[in-house]
């Protein structure tokens, strides 16, 4: 059984049910797998064969993962009735560009964002083992954008779930906030916080710090902070490098970053045995990851809003699993230096830690006025409309490319009716909402406005779960 242990180092390291449930290691820290289990390209297909279904690929991909706590059957059928929610027959699909460079589109589930992926598979995962364990949970997460939407549509009228989700106030776009607002379920519960998303995601971790209150509610998370979240993601890399027939070859990945777990899954991925040649972490005007890149030093700065605010944040929680691996799983050093972090707002490493990162790793930012115009050349060059966040990816692709040879794989996080007014601003052309989405604009919201306190937000919720006495 795979075993998951705390980046901080003194939790009690617990398997995947355990896991799954906790979200947030009690130490503070975030859980990872004592090992990576190991694969190749050549061994997948051996695997699954050269025409899998996205599901056959989950499966394998996940079982080292999970297997010793689920039954194989109920897994399997698990992540089919997961991918069955999407509506194309990839799943993700891969469009071209040109150039050697293609679209992952992960925005074809339920709520068009690439949170869907996991989120789905997370929903369920989550009822089966509180199902099985007789027990419920309150799950509270925070959002910029995508995740709250995503993880309301895979937890809403689950009877053993309540749910509340935190967004930034005013900082969303409509679609976003919308697909939130007008669940019509009594389990899902939608807060706007009197400031960003840094400051909803401090809120979560403070509440997860809380021991008592943790225990009061059975406190549980769906941000990416939950490992379950992460090795779902893992999947789509394998994925890109199996239709792009890579066996034995690199491949190259641009991925529009906020809270760095989307391109931490792609490192998963690399550590597990796919052959990633190059990891560009795309930001907009919020660069804190690509000023990291550069200089070596993480400093946290205003957050700006712009185009594309799924990435509007200073403070990316998943970079200190990647930090856990670049100081050699030593946990007494990761809490050290992420409570520095958080006391001073300014990381730093060494310069040969900064360079073993830079084998692989690139950060790139891109502006609002450069993310409109990414927007205009693809679909001048070639028809494809491309939401904002993106765009970020594409262009910062354009910009940091190492290799022409090398396949360019840009992660499309979003699709782009999502966000209207930038995608007409920049083409002329006002995308319109799919069917599934029809009459958004016509149903009643649902969310409460509270101050950045802590303990207001924890009285709400705890007022509306269905666990605490």
């Amino acid at each position: 059984m795979m075993r998951y242990v705390s980046t901080r180092g003194t939790a009690p390291d617990l398997g995947f049910g355990d896991t799954l449930l906790a979200g947030l290691a009690p130490d503070g820290g975030l859980y990872v797998p004592q090992e990576w289990p190991k694969l190749s390209l050549a061994e997948l297909v051996a695997t699954v064969g050269a025409h899998p279904t996205y599901a056959e690929v989950a499966v394998a991909i996940m079982w080292p993962f999970v297997e010793g706590t689920i039954d194989r059957a109920d897994f399997e059928r698990i992540v089919v009735e997961t991918y069955a929610t999407f509506d194309h027959p990839d799943v993700v699909p891969l469009t071209p560009l040109g150039e050697r460079t293609w679209l992952l589109e992960l925005f074809h589930g339920p709520t068009l964002a690439f949170k869907d992926v996991a989120l789905q598979l997370v929903g369920r995962l989550f009822d089966h083992e509180l199902d099985r364990r007789g027990e419920r949970v309150t799950i509270v997460g925070a959002t910029s954008g995508d995740t709250g939407s995503a993880a309301i549509e895979a937890c809403k009228d689950r009877e053993l779930i309540d749910i509340v989700i935190l967004h930034p106030h005013g900082r969303t776009s409509e679609v976003q906030r919308r697909q939130m607002t007008t669940v019509d379920a009594a389990n899902v519960h939608n807060v706007a916080v009197e400031g960003t998303f840094d400051d909803c995601q401090d809120l979560i971790k403070a509440m997860f710090g809380d021991a008592t209150f943790r225990e009061r509610v059975h406190l549980s998370a769906v941000n990416s902070i939950n490992w379950a979240r992460v090795m779902a993601q893992i999947v789509y890399y394998w994925w890109a490098g199996l239709r792009l027939d890579r066996v034995g070859l690199p491949t190259a990945f641009s991925v529009p970053t906020g809270n760095f777990g989307n391109v931490f899954a792609g490192h998963g991925a690399r550590r597990m045995g796919l052959d990633v040649s190059q990891f560009i972490v795309a930001s907009n005007r919020n660069d804190i990851l690509t000023r990291f890149f550069d200089t070596g030093e993480m400093r946290i700065t205003d957050v700006h809003p712009t185009l594309s605010p799924s990435m509007d944040i200073q403070v990316s929680s998943n970079f200190e699993r990647l930090a856990y691996e670049l100081f050699s799983a030593r946990g007494e050093t990761i809490a050290d230096l992420f409570t520095q972090f958080r006391e001073t707002g300014v990381l730093t490493v060494d310069p040969y830690r900064l360079g073993a990162l830079r084998e692989t790793w690139d950060g790139c930012r891109i502006d609002d006025d450069r993310t409109r115009e990414v927007i205009a050349e693809v679909h001048e060059r070639c028809g494809e409309i491309l939401d904002p966040h993106t765009a970020v990816g594409v262009g910062a692709a354009m910009a940091c490319r190492r290799s022409a040879t090398v396949p360019m794989v840009c992660l499309a996080t979003a699709h782009p009716a999502k966000f209207p007014d930038a995608v007409e601003a920049a083409i002329g052309v006002r995308p319109e909402l799919p069917p599934k989405l029809a009459g958004l604009y016509e149903r009643p919201e649902r969310y409460t406005v509270l101050p950045n306190d802590l303990t207001t937000v924890q009285e709400f919720v705890r007022a509306r779960t269905r666990v605490a006495p």
